[in-house]
């Protein structure tokens, strides 16, 4: 063959080639691959969020004690905006000359062409006073938003706070965008997936520079937003009010727990916040004061500080005495003699009968009845060795859900802590355990901590003969989206 004509058909042969590659990908691109058309739909439409209301928060007795007011965030666009009376502006918005400037730099540093959040958390007063001469301002529009209000200043540790959603949140949760809240701590927190709600759209036809032409398709792909559900507490706001009255001044906790179910009456930790001081644009200054506060009112102590529990705890180690036999009714006695004594061991107690009952021993708070009590349940020669009694006592005492998390439904609990043998053994060695060595937690004292939850827990625990409901501050969840029912449902029917 001619070799000219060899050298026409290859590289006609590559032009044929090419030509196909290319039809092909003009017909993956235009026919298959979705993305560029999306990408074309997001240049001619704008997407308005519409933020649902929080759900609401009840008292038991049907008492407000969380709601909603309306907020404002300023929107602004870069590329629409004209030049304005800056005075009058900052006037309105309780602004300074720089800080406009600085938040004009932002907001064309995100986007010449797409809006962003210029001023945020606006209240309604303040809106009211802006909107009136917001068509002077051109290139700004309002987004309506809400903020939590808190008529009576109680119980900030069980409503927790919201605030803005971080970087991680967004990232794990489609739901969330930049700008929009979240719950950070209490029930605002472990409840968020019912109080939050669900967010709707309205979308708009823009042209090339981003002014709004109209609605598409006259709304019709809108979604309305859908309001958060409201939430019946347990707590009785009287009772939560008289606590933390009580407790003005005083460093501790109080907790009220109705034994029937375990459902939280009043939950004090003090000193405590106003809930109010966590809201709004002061938020993060109001947090930073109070998290400098050298007495820690953000500080949740019932779920969360740790105390030896005392003479309190007798009672659990009267109840293993009686359950393990170290205890015969009424027919034990144990002498006091202002104290427990062995050898050149001395555990001091204060003057009354002796010897006595349990009852009488319980009345009496006596160190040296429950000193005694606790060493004959760890040196009975039943259990083979100490380890071995020590174990039984320590199943026993985390059966009453100490050493544990109770599993309240709030956030940030801490379990406590009951020694173990492990423990004991880096102590004083292997095998080497003597019941005098531990004697202190015959008392609540030695290595025991507790939180104050878990001690209330106790006291319903023995209230109940011998079981308890896991404490709760949840009582109902209405359904808002069931407005023809109203229909509510309990705790245990919401996945958390």
């Amino acid at each position: 063959m001619n070799p000219f004509r060899q050298r026409c058909f290859v590289i006609g042969g590559l032009f044929a080639l090419i030509f196909v590659i290319y039809v092909c990908r003009l017909f993956y691109l235009q026919v298959i691959d979705q993305s560029y058309k999306m990408s074309a739909s997001n240049n001619v439409l704008r997407y308005v969020t519409q933020y649902p209301a929080r759900g609401l928060m009840y008292d038991r007795n049907g008492e407000l004690l969380v709601h909603n007011q309306a907020a404002y965030d300023l929107m602004a666009t870069p590329n629409q905006l004209h030049e304005f009376d800056t005075a009058h502006f900052c006037q309105l918005l309780s602004m300074t000359p720089d800080q406009v400037d600085k938040r004009l730099r932002k907001a064309k540093r995100y986007s010449y062409y797409k809006s962003s959040i210029f001023l945020e958390q606006i209240s309604a007063e303040q809106y009211a006073a802006f909107q009136e001469y917001l068509y002077k301002f051109k290139g700004f529009y309002a987004q309506t938003r809400s903020l939590r209000i808190y008529p009576h200043n109680i119980a900030a540790h069980i409503f927790g706070y919201v605030g803005e959603v971080d970087g991680n949140t967004t990232k794990k949760d489609s739901y969330y965008n930049s700008g929009d809240y979240i719950g950070i701590s209490g029930v605002e927190r472990m409840y968020e997936p019912q109080l939050r709600g669900q967010k709707g759209v309205e979308i708009y036809m823009v042209d090339v520079h981003n002014r709004i032409k109209g609605r598409y398709q006259n709304g019709r792909y809108d979604t309305a937003a859908i309001d958060g559900n409201d939430i019946i507490l347990t707590i009785d706001s009287k009772l939560q009010e008289y606590g933390e009255q009580l407790m003005q001044g005083k460093m501790g906790s109080i907790v009220a727990i109705e034994p029937a179910t375990g459902e939280i009456l009043a939950m004090v930790s003090s000193p405590t916040y106003n809930p109010q001081l966590l809201v709004g644009r002061e938020r993060s200054s109001n947090y930073a004061k109070l998290r400098a506060d050298s007495l820690n009112p953000l500080f949740c102590r019932p779920l969360q500080a740790r105390y030896p529990p005392g003479s309190t705890f007798k009672t659990v180690n009267a109840l293993i005495g009686l359950d393990e036999g170290s205890i015969s009714g009424l027919y034990t006695r144990y002498g006091c003699h202002y104290g427990y004594t062995v050898g050149r061991f001395h555990m001091g107690c204060h003057g009354h009968a002796s010897p006595l009952n349990i009852v009488e021993a319980l009345q009496h708070s006596c160190n040296a009845y429950f000193a005694a009590d606790f060493r004959n349940i760890l040196d009975n020669p039943k259990y083979g060795s100490i380890d071995s009694a020590f174990t039984v006592w320590r199943n026993h005492v985390t059966s009453f859900g100490f050493g544990n998390k109770l599993g309240i439904d709030l956030p940030y609990e801490v379990s406590g802590y009951i020694p173990t043998l492990s423990y004991y053994n880096r102590v004083y060695g292997k095998n080497r355990l003597k019941s005098l060595y531990i004697v202190s937690l015959s008392i609540g004292q030695g290595e025991i901590l507790v939180t104050p939850v878990q001690m209330a827990n106790l006291a319903s625990t023995i209230a109940n003969r011998g079981h308890y409901f896991t404490p709760h501050v949840v009582k109902e969840i209405v359904d808002s989206k069931d407005d023809v029912l109203n229909r509510r449902f309990t705790i245990a029917e919401v996945p958390l």
